[in-house]
C-alpha cells in the first residue's frame, strides 16, 4: 500500500469543503455569468445551478458557453443531469425531451393549480420531490412508532413534532398537499401504535373511534393535524 500526500481539492465530507467550493464557484461561475450574461437570470446552490433562458437557441448557447467556462476552471458539467428543460405549462404547449427538473428537494413540472377566482389552470410550479418523500419516509420508518408502547401520544408528539415543522416549513412552501401522503402513513403508524398500546383498541373500528376522539379533543398534538386537517 502506498500513501499519497495530497497537493489539492478538500477531503470527501470536510466540514470546509462546501464553504470553499462555494468560495470558489462564486468566481469561476457567478461573477462570470454576470460578467457574460448580465441578462440572463440564475440561482446556485453550491455546486447546482439553475439557469433562465427565454428561447432553446439561448439555452444551448448558454449551455455550451458554461461548459467551456467550467472546463477553463477545471471542472466538468455532469452529463446526465445537465439538461436544457422546457418549462410546460398551460400557456407553453410545446414539446420537448425534458419538462421536469429537480432543485434542493424539489421538482419543477407542470402542475394544476387555482386562480383567486377558484377557476383552475396548468402552471410550472415547484413541489417536494419524490427523492426527498423517499429519504423522509425512510426517517418514519425509523421513528418505529408502533412499536414505541411504553411512551404516551405526549412523548411521541415531542419527539418527532420539531421533524415534521422542519419539513413543513420547508417542503411545505409550494404545493403543500403533496406531503398529504407522507402525513397520512405517520397517522397510520400512530393508529397501529394505539392498536399495540390497548388491548380493548386492537379491533381496527374501536381504535379508529379512539383515534377520532383524540383528533377531536387534541388537534395540535402533533404538529401535522394542526396543519392539515385532510391528513387525519
Amino acid at each position: 500500500m502506498t500513501t499519497l500526500t495530497r497537493d489539492r481539492g478538500t477531503p470527501q465530507g470536510s466540514a470546509v469543503s462546501p464553504v470553499l467550493a462555494n468560495l470558489f464557484l462564486h468566481y469561476a461561475f457567478d461573477a462570470w455569468m454576470d460578467r457574460e450574461f448580465p441578462t440572463v437570470q440564475f440561482e446556485r446552490y453550491v455546486d447546482d445551478a439553475v439557469v433562465h433562458c427565454v428561447s432553446y437557441a439561448q439555452a444551448q448557447y448558454v449551455a455550451r458557453a458554461i461548459g467551456d467556462r467550467m472546463s477553463q476552471v477545471g471542472l466538468e458539467l455532469h452529463p446526465v443531469k445537465t439538461k436544457i428543460v422546457y418549462c410546460k405549462d398551460g400557456k407553453r404547449t410545446g414539446a420537448h425531451e425534458h419538462t421536469a427538473f429537480t432543485f434542493l428537494g424539489f421538482t419543477f413540472q407542470a402542475r394544476g393549480a387555482r386562480r383567486k377566482d377558484g377557476t383552475g389552470f396548468t402552471s410550472f410550479l415547484p413541489a417536494v420531490s419524490t427523492q426527498a418523500l423517499i429519504r423522509m419516509g425512510a426517517v418514519v420508518r425509523s421513528w418505529r412508532l408502533h412499536r414505541r408502547t411504553g411512551h404516551t401520544l405526549a412523548d411521541l408528539a415531542a419527539v418527532i413534532n420539531p421533524i415534521i415543522r422542519g419539513w413543513q416549513q420547508y417542503y411545505g412552501t409550494f404545493y403543500r398537499s403533496a406531503l398529504y401522503g407522507l402525513f397520512s402513513r405517520i397517522n397510520a403508524y400512530l393508529l397501529r401504535w394505539i392498536r399495540r398500546k390497548y388491548e380493548r383498541l386492537r379491533a381496527f373500528t374501536k381504535a379508529k373511534a379512539s383515534w377520532r376522539r383524540v383528533t377531536i379533543a387534541c388537534p395540535a398534538l402533533f404538529a401535522h393535524w394542526s396543519w392539515c386537517r385532510s391528513a387525519w
